[in-house]
C-alpha cells in the first residue's frame, strides 16, 4: 500500500521547475478562502514572533517573581501554617512537627539541608540562579529517582539537539542556499528550506544521508541516557506477586498454604487478600477535615474568647448576607457534630470492609527465585487465555481457590497503586474506559488544530478588515500562540480522561496520558497543519473518500511551500517562551486553587486547601508534550534547519522550568521504569518522521523511482521493521535505544534492613494506608495534641521569613499525613 501511494504521488508530480513551483505556491495561497493564515511574508514573520514572544515571556517572567512573593504558599510549596498570617516573621519550627509515619509524600531530606539551600533563594528574582544551584543529588533525595530519570532524559535531549544543530545549521543550511530555484531575495525565508534546490540536484543526496545519521544519533543518545539510569528496584517488589481472579471468600492462610504445598521450598511471608476502601478513604479523608476544623475553632476560641460563626454552604466564606436557607452557626459545634457523624460512618464502614473482597492479593515469598519460578508457571501456560500445555502446579486448596482463574504478575510498589481504583474492574472497567475515549474521540475529532478556527473565522469577514494589511503579528503571531493554547489545552483533556479511567496504578495512568497525548498532539500539531487539513474530520475524508480528492482541491505541493516551515519555526518559539513560562506560572493549577479558596465554607476549610495545593509531577503529560516539540524539530531539521536553533532553547528553558517546578511546586511520585522507556520509544519516532518527510519531499519533485527516493524508501522500512521487531518480539537488543542497567536494592521484609543496615524508612506494606491507620479516637487525639502544638508555634516570635520557607520539607510531610 505504501509504495503505490508513493508511486502515485511520484507520478502525479515528478519534478518541479521555477515556473511550476511559482504557479502552485500562488495556487496554494488562493486555496485557503481568504485564510491569512499562510501569507508570503519577509522570513516568514519569524523576527516579529520572535521578539513578541521574547517580551511575553520576559513579562510573564516578572508576573511569576511577583506571585511568588505575594502568594507564597503558591509559588512553593503548599506549606501555609495559617490562613491569615498576621505577621510576616511568625514560623512553625519544623522539628516540633515532625512526624515519623512516611509515605508516598514524604520529602527524604533533612530539615538542615533544606535551610542551606532556601537562604540561596530570598530575593525577588534570586529563584532564577537558584535553579543553577540545585543538585542532582538534592533533587533525587527531594523528588525521587523518577524526577532524576527525568532530568537525565532532557539533557541527552539537550545534547542530541547539539548535534544536530551543528550539522543542519552549519551544513545543510548552506547548502539550502547554494540553490536558486527560489527568488535571490535576502528576506526569503524560502531561500533556507529544502524547496531552493532543484529536483536533480546531487545535494539531495545530502539530506538523505544526514536524516539517517540523525537516527543513529538518536538511538546512540537513548542508549547512552539509559545506561546512565542505575533503575532501583526495590526487593519486596521482586518477591510479591500480584493475583486476580482468586475467590472472593479464600482466606490468606489457605493462599499460603495452596503455594507451600504446591512448590517446595517454598515460603510465603505474606498473603493479604484486596478489599474494597473506595468509600473508606473517601470518609477517612472527610472525617480528618472535620477533625482540623473543629480543632482551628477549639484554638481559635482560646486564644480569643469569642465563639466563631460560619455559613455552612459552598462559597459560605465569602458570603456576606444572611438569607433563608444559609444562616450562620456556631463552627465548633458544627465541626464537632459533622466529626461525630463522619466517625460513626468510618467506623461502621471499616466493620463492613472484610466483607467486600475483591477476589485480588499480594503474595509476599521468602526469595526472587521462588517469586520468578510461580510467575513463570502460570504465565507459560496460557496464551491469550487459552490452556496450552495444562494447569499450573495443584494443591489441596487449587479447587477451592479455582487457581485455573487466576491471572498472576509482579505486583507494582505499594505507593504506585490506587487502592481505591482498585474496586473498578473488569467489564466495567472497560465499558468506562471505552466510553470515555469515545467522548475524548468525538470531542478532538473536529477541533483537532486551530486551522478550523481560523477558517471560520473568514467565512464570516471577522478577518476582512486586517486581510489586506498583510501583518506579521496578525498571520503568524496569533494562529501559532492559538496552536499552543490548543495543544496546551490538549494534555489536561487527555489527563483528566486518563483519571476517570481509574487506572489501579500511578504508573499506569501517566503511560495512558503521555501515549494518548503524544499521538493527538503529533496530529494537531504536525501532521495536519503540514497537510494544509484543518480537522481530523478532512484527514479521514481526505484519507478515504474518493470524491474529496477530486473536489476539494488537496495538493500536496502545498506541504512543503516555505512559509509552512516557517509556521513550524513560529510554534517552536512560542513553544520556548511562552509555553515555558505558562509551565511556570502553572495557571490551571492556580484556577484550581482559586476555585477550590472560593468553595471553601470556613477560614478552616481555606487553611486546609492552602495546605493541600501541591500535587504530584504529571510525568506522562510533561513527556508526551516535550516530545511532541521535539517530533517538530527532528521532523523539520532537515527540510528547515533554521528551527533547530529554536528546538534547542525550547529544550534548554524547558530543562529549567522543570527543575525548578520538580524541587518547588509538585509532591514526588513514584513510577517505574516503563513510563520512561515508553519516553524513549517516542524519541526514536522522531527522525522515523524526518525520513517520511524526505521520502515523501523527494517522491513529489523526483518520483517514486529516483535514487533518492528508493533509498529513503529502503531505510525507512528497514527501521519501522527493527523497531517492530523489538517492540513486538524483543529482536535486535543491541540495535535498540534502550540499555537499562537495574540496580537491586535488597530490603529484608522482616525488620527492614537494606543490605544489613537499618533502612530509613518503615519497611512498606501491600495494604491501603487507611487500613493501617489507628483508631479514629486516637487519631482525635494526635490531632488535638497537633493542633495544640500548631497554636502555640504561631504565637512564638524570633525566627526570619527565610527560615518558615525552609522548613517546608518536614511540613508537607505532616500535613498531607493529617
Amino acid at each position: 500500500m505504501l509504495p503505490f501511494l508513493f508511486a502515485t504521488l511520484g507520478s502525479a508530480g515528478a519534478t518541479c521547475k521555477v515556473a511550476d513551483c511559482n504557479s502552485t505556491k500562488d495556487y496554494c495561497y488562493s486555496a485557503r478562502i481568504r485564510s491569512t493564515v499562510l501569507q508570503g511574508l519577509p522570513f516568514g514573520g519569524v523576527p516579529t514572533v520572535l521578539a513578541l514572544d521574547f517580551m511575553c515571556f520576559l513579562a510573564l517572567l516578572f508576573v511569576f517573581s511577583i506571585l511568588r512573593k505575594v502568594a507564597w504558599d503558591y509559588g512553593r510549596l503548599a506549606l501555609v501554617t495559617d490562613a491569615d498570617r498576621r505577621d510576616p516573621r511568625e514560623v512553625i519550627d519544623a522539628s516540633a512537627l515532625h512526624s515519623d509515619s512516611h509515605d508516598r509524600y514524604e520529602r527524604l531530606t533533612s530539615v538542615s539541608s533544606s535551610v542551606d539551600f532556601d537562604q540561596r533563594d530570598n530575593g525577588f528574582c534570586s529563584w532564577l540562579t537558584a535553579i543553577f544551584r540545585i543538585k542532582d543529588d538534592e533533587i533525587r533525595d527531594k523528588c525521587g529517582a523518577d524526577a532524576v530519570h527525568y532530568l537525565s532524559f532532557q539533557r541527552h535531549i539537550i545534547g542530541l539537539l547539539v548535534a544536530v544543530g551543528v550539522l543542519s545549521v552549519g551544513i545543510v543550511l548552506p547548502v539550502n542556499f547554494s540553490g536558486d530555484l527560489l527568488e535571490n531575495n535576502p528576506y526569503s525565508f524560502g531561500r533556507t528550506t529544502i524547496a531552493n534546490l532543484n529536483s536533480g540536484n546531487n545535494l539531495l543526496w545530502l539530506h538523505t544521508s544526514f536524516a539517517f545519521l540523525y537516527l543513529l544519533l538518536t538511538v546512540y543518545s537513548m542508549r547512552r541516557h539509559t545506561s546512565k539510569m542505575r533503575y532501583k528496584e526495590d526487593d519486596l517488589v521482586k518477591r510479591t506477586l500480584f493475583i486476580n481472579g482468586i475467590s472472593k471468600y479464600a482466606e490468606s492462610e489457605k493462599i499460603k498454604k495452596h503455594f507451600e504445598e504446591a512448590y517446595s521450598n517454598c515460603t510465603v511471608l505474606e498473603a493479604r487478600p484486596c478489599y474494597n476502601v473506595a468509600r473508606l478513604m473517601f470518609l477517612d479523608t472527610e472525617r480528618k477535615k472535620a477533625e482540623r476544623g473543629k480543632i482551628y475553632f477549639t484554638n481559635l476560641k482560646t486564644k480569643e474568647n469569642a465563639s466563631s460563626m460560619i455559613n455552612p454552604k459552598p462559597c459560605g466564606h465569602l458570603c456576606c448576607c444572611v438569607i433563608k436557607g444559609c444562616e450562620e452557626v456556631e463552627a465548633i459545634e458544627y465541626y464537632t457534630k459533622l466529626e461525630e457523624k463522619l466517625k460513626d460512618d468510618y467506623k461502621r464502614e471499616k466493620e463492613k470492609v472484610n466483607e467486600k473482597p475483591l477476589g485480588m492479593a499480594f503474595v509476599t515469598f521468602h526469595n526472587e527465585t521462588i517469586t520468578a519460578i510461580i510467575l513463570k508457571d502460570f504465565n507459560v501456560c496460557k496464551c491469550q487465555g487459552c490452556v496450552c500445555h495444562g494447569e499450573p502446579r495443584a494443591s489441596s486448596c487449587s479447587e477451592s481457590l479455582h487457581i485455573s482463574n487466576w491471572t498472576v504478575t509482579y505486583a507494582p510498589d505499594p505507593q504506585n497503586i490506587y487502592w481505591e481504583h482498585l474496586s473498578i474492574r473488569g467489564f466495567i472497567w472497560w465499558i468506562r474506559c471505552l466510553v470515555i475515549n469515545v467522548v475524548l474521540f468525538l470531542l478532538l475529532f473536529f477541533l483537532t488544530t486551530p486551522a478550523i478556527i481560523i477558517t471560520t473565522m473568514d467565512k464570516f469577514n471577522v478577518t476582512k478588515p486586517v486581510e489586506y494589511l498583510n501583518n506579521p503579528i496578525i498571520t503568524q503571531f496569533f494562529p501559532t500562540l492559538l496552536l499552543w493554547c490548543f495543544s496546551a489545552l490538549l494534555p489536561t483533556i487527555v489527563y483528566y480522561s486518563a483519571f476517570f479511567e481509574a487506572h489501579w496504578t500511578r504508573s499506569g495512568e501517566n503511560r495512558t496520558t503521555m501515549h494518548k497525548c503524544y499521538t493527538f498532539l503529533i496530529f494537531m500539531v504536525l501532521l495536519l497543519p503540514s497537510l494544509g487539513l484543518s480537522s481530523l474530520d478532512v484527514f479521514f475524508r481526505w484519507l478515504f473518500d474518493k470524491k474529496f480528492l477530486a473536489e476539494a482541491a488537496v495538493r500536496f505541493e502545498c506541504v512543503f511551500l516555505p512559509d509552512n516551515g516557517a509556521f513550524f519555526v513560529n510554534y517552536v518559539i512560542a513553544s520556548a517562551f511562552i509555553g515555558n513560562a505558562m509551565d511556570l506560572l502553572r495557571i490551571p493549577g492556580l484556577l484550581m486553587y482559586m476555585i477550590r479558596l472560593c468553595l471553601a465554607r470556613s477560614a478552616a476549610e481555606r487553611r486546609n486547601v492552602k495546605r493541600h495545593q501541591a500535587y504530584e509531577f504529571q510525568f506522562g503529560a510533561a513527556y508526551a508534550w516535550m516530545m511532541c516539540v521535539f517530533t517538530v524539530v527532528m521532523t523539520y531539521s532537515i527540510t528547515c534547519p533554521i528551527i533547530v536553533p529554536f528546538g534547542l532553547m525550547y529544550m534548554l528553558l524547558k530543562h529549567l522550568v522543570d527543575r525548578y517546578n520538580l524541587y518547588y511546586a509538585y509532591l514526588p511520585a513514584k513510577l517505574d521504569k516503563k513510563i520512561h522507556s515508553g519516553a524513549v520509544n517516542q524519541v526514536v519516532a522522531a527522525p522515523i518522521l524526518c525520513l517520511f518527510w524526505l521520502l515523501f519531499f523527494s517522491t513529489m519533485r523526483t518520483g517514486f523511482l529516483a535514487p533518492t527516493s528508493m533509498f529513503t524508501f529502503v531505510v525507512l522500512v528497514i527501521t519501522i521493521v527493527i523497531c517492530l521487531c523489538h517492540v513486538c518480539f524483543g529482536h535486535f537488543k543491541y540495535l535498540s535505544a534502550h540499555n537499562y542497567k537495574i540496580d537491586h536494592t535488597e530490603v529484608d521484609a522482616v525488620d527492614g534492613r537494606v543490605n544489613g543496615q537499618p533502612a530509613a524508612v518503615p519497611p512498606q506494606k501491600y495494604i491501603a494506608q487507611v487500613l493501617q491507620d489507628s483508631s479514629p479516637e486516637g487519631d482525635a487525639a494526635e490531632s488535638e495534641e497537633q493542633g495544640s502544638q500548631d497554636e502555640e508555634l504561631i504565637n512564638s516570635d524570633g525566627m526570619n521569613d527565610t527560615d518558615f520557607q525552609s522548613c517546608e520539607d518536614s511540613l508537607i510531610e505532616n500535613e498531607i499525613h493529617q
